[in-house]
């Protein structure tokens, strides 16, 4: 829709804002090839980009040979305000109880299936005499895509999940902040994120990430020190990364520590628009 738009010659820079490009997604590779035609098109008309990790710059570098001047502005993550305290993440780890929060759209990409998929291996798990009691938390739109939406919902009826996993739809405020103070860790599996800026809002309440080793969540969760990357799709790994955090809970007290610790290192509002400033004072120079 930008790209006539965008036409030349016109009279002023034209700065494109690149969060993540739809060809990086997993889909068939016939689709993502028509997505990578439009959008490298679009990415050919403006005059240079913001990007919002060094994951989404790499991907536009690879696409195009641009030349054109760039800058990596990390988003801030500070909506809830600072994180909560060491004392309140401590007496949170000792409840018996694991609470798992999954925060995001009810689509595809965030790579719901493979919670449940990793939850349903952890009731069968409880069933053959291992102890572990856990509960779900799914927090998001089930309007976006409907029929994704029904696939979960069958899928956990059929595998009989809906004593542990509540699908709450989207909420703001109080109760979001409510849900993401009483859970332990917070998992998004998903296939593709272009930054991730959800991980980090999990761990200003001290919630350790797990994410996927494809996009740009490595450069927000460290392997086993603020979390866990797994593979995408991989729900034996995921059921055996939780069911460690229930087991160890020192180990997921220092987790816990370790993702506050990294939330309070994001840049805040104030130095990422800066930084935008500059660089787009730039090109009146």
């Amino acid at each position: 829709s930008l790209i006539l738009a965008n036409k030349r010659p016109h009279p002023y820079p034209i700065i494109s804002l690149v969060h993540h490009l739809r060809c990086s997604e997993l889909r068939p590779k016939w689709q993502n090839g028509i997505y990578r035609v439009v959008e490298k098109a679009y990415l050919q008309s403006v005059d240079g980009f913001i990007f919002n990790s060094e994951t989404t710059k790499g991907v536009v570098n690879g696409l195009m040979d641009h030349g054109k001047p760039s800058v990596v502005a990390f988003p801030p993550t500070d909506r809830f305000g600072g994180a909560i305290s060491e004392t309140e993440i401590e007496e949170r780890s000792k409840t018996k109880e694991l609470n798992i929060l999954f925060l995001g759209n009810v689509i595809e990409r965030k790579g719901l299936i493979t919670l449940l998929e990793a939850v349903q291996l952890l009731t069968l798990r409880q069933t053959q005499g291992s102890a572990f009691d856990f509960r779900l938390d799914v927090v998001g739109g089930l309007t976006v895509d409907p029929e994704y939406a029904k696939t979960i919902q069958t899928f956990i009826i059929n595998n009989n999940l809906s004593s542990f996993v509540f699908l709450h739809g989207a909420l703001n405020n109080q109760p979001l902040i409510e849900k993401l103070k009483s859970a332990h860790v917070h998992v998004v599996p998903s296939s593709y994120e272009g930054y991730g800026i959800v991980y980090l809002e999990g761990m200003g309440f001290g919630l350790p990430a797990i994410g996927t080793t494809l996009g740009a969540a490595t450069e927000v969760i460290e392997d086993s020190v603020t979390g866990f990357l797994i593979q995408p799709g991989d729900a034996q790994s995921l059921a055996e990364k939780l069911q460690l955090l229930s087991e160890r809970r020192d180990l997921l007290l220092e987790m816990s520590l370790a993702a506050r610790s990294r939330y309070q290192r994001q840049p805040k509002w104030n130095q990422t628009a800066s930084q935008i400033r500059d660089f787009l004072l730039s090109f009146l120079r």
